[in-house]
């Protein structure tokens, strides 16, 4: 409803599985395709990205719904030496730094939100939802070096910094401590 120049929505609803299946997959994908659109098929993003996160240990899918339409997602796993993510953070990074936060890390694999649903935060909701009562002392995630960019500037307010270069061009790997406050 429209009062004035404001509009009112519905509050947006949050929900966090600790296990996911081959359907979550398939419920997100509209999302990702609008927010990523990096796979041409949902069939190849499951084949090449889906299918082996989604059995990874501390797997954890967090949802937004604005009524019954899903408006962005989160997801994240414990990521381990052995894994193509941590063992290329580790060639990127400084090899002390790399020892201190890689392997037995949440790592934060996508958050994505539809363009209509942004700036209201449902980013920030799922970034406090997938992360909220993890175990996991270090917390990583991979962002553009853009600092000025939206995302980035999500991140940092919620206590994320830069440990170093990501991997390829134009990103940056963040990180966060679950012992240090959140700035926001």
């Amino acid at each position: 409803m429209t009062t004035g120049y404001k509009t009112t929505v519905a509050p947006v609803q949050f929900r966090v599985a600790d296990s996911v299946a081959a359907a979550d997959g398939i419920s997100i994908w509209p999302v990702y395709q609008s927010v990523f659109g990096d796979y041409p098929t949902f069939e190849a993003w499951d084949e090449a990205v889906w299918r082996k996160h989604r059995v990874r240990d501390g797997v954890r899918l967090a949802r937004a719904y604005d009524g019954v339409a899903l408006v962005g997602f989160a997801y994240g796993y414990t990521g381990q030496r052995g894994q193509w993510w941590t063992d290329n953070a580790a060639r990127v990074l400084e090899a002390d730094v790399a020892d201190a936060w890689l392997g037995g890390h949440f790592e934060l694999v996508s958050l994505g939100v539809l363009d209509g649903a942004r700036r209201a935060g449902i980013g920030r909701g799922l970034l406090r939802a997938v992360v909220n009562g993890l175990e996991h002392e270090r917390l990583l995630l991979m962002a553009t070096s853009d600092a000025t960019d939206p995302a980035r500037r999500l991140y940092a307010s919620e206590g994320w910094r830069v440990i170093g270069p990501g991997i390829g061009d134009g990103a940056v790997i963040m990180g966060k401590r679950t012992d240090e406050p959140t700035s926001a």
